[in-house]
């Protein structure tokens, strides 16, 4: 009769400590929900990426459930020091054979928090370049002109030097020109002005320059420089090569160009040619 009511008490005793452990989950779990929704708009407000946000947000759940589960189970008179050192044995196991997944892992991470760039910019790196379709946690993806795909791991991304090339919100356009020696080079310059402050594409205020940089063996180089949106860079470009070659042919500007010239001499004593 003793042990039955000993077998009840501790019976009750379980019962009202499962019951217990119960209701700190649902409370803790609520609380979590609350912890992850301010944070969540503090990061929303910090700027950072999508992906990171969502990372960041699915780190901390995992964190903050496996600390209230661990309450739980010491509550519930369970052995966690066990369950601690096979998660750790488990971890290292996988972080070894996951070695070149966990460095893209963690350049992606910093592609994200530093942002050297966005969705949409148009980059160079040693592995090709073109507009940043999506940056993943692993893999980075981008967009040639010829809308070829290339996926590019973020390791090499984050360990390589990167040119953003619409990082600002606007570019200078430079065009140097070898103009030939005997052209007139005060008109030439006279016609690169105009042809830049005429182009709708060149942003007048802030000024153009034209220069001469240089006196090369087939020609003066002379430098064009003018400010134009970011996005019309190449646009800018391509219309003012065009405009430039098409007025200096009709002005009589002549661009020189590589050349091989050949002196005869004839000697004198001999009548021949040498």
């Amino acid at each position: 009769m003793e042990e039955l009511k000993e077998f009840g008490h501790l019976a009750m005793q379980g019962a009202l400590r499962i019951v217990c452990v119960a209701v700190f989950m649902i409370v803790g779990i609520r609380i979590i929900r609350v912890f992850r929704k301010g944070v969540g708009r503090s990061m929303e407000r910090a700027g950072l990426e999508i992906t990171l946000r969502k990372f960041l947000d699915a780190l901390l759940y995992v964190v903050l459930l496996g600390l209230l589960t661990f309450m739980s189970a010491e509550w519930l008179g369970v052995r966690t020091a066990s369950i601690v050192a096979l998660v750790g044995t488990a971890g290292l196991a996988l972080s070894l054979s996951l070695q070149n997944t966990l460095a893209n892992f963690a350049g992606g991470v910093l592609i994200l928090f530093l942002k050297p760039f966005r969705v949409g910019d148009y980059i160079v790196t040693q592995d090709g370049e073109g507009t940043v379709e999506s940056i993943g946690l692993v893999y980075t993806t981008i967009l040639p002109l010829d809308n070829r795909k290339i996926t590019i791991p973020n390791n090499n991304i984050a360990n390589s030097p990167i040119t953003n090339v619409t990082g600002a919100e606007k570019r200078r356009v430079v065009l140097d020109l070898s103009i030939s020696y005997s052209s007139d080079l005060a008109h030439a310059k006279e016609l690169l002005y105009e042809i830049f402050e005429e182009s709708p594409l060149i942003l007048q205020e802030d000024g153009i320059v034209v220069v001469v940089t240089d006196f090369a063996e087939n020609g003066v180089i002379v430098s064009a420089r003018g400010w134009t949106e970011t996005e019309n860079i190449w646009l800018a470009g391509w219309e003012l090569r065009e405009k430039i070659k098409l007025t200096f042919d009709k002005e009589g500007v002549e661009l020189s160009y590589n050349c091989l010239n050949v002196h005869v001499k004839e000697d004198s004593r001999k009548g021949e040619r040498t």
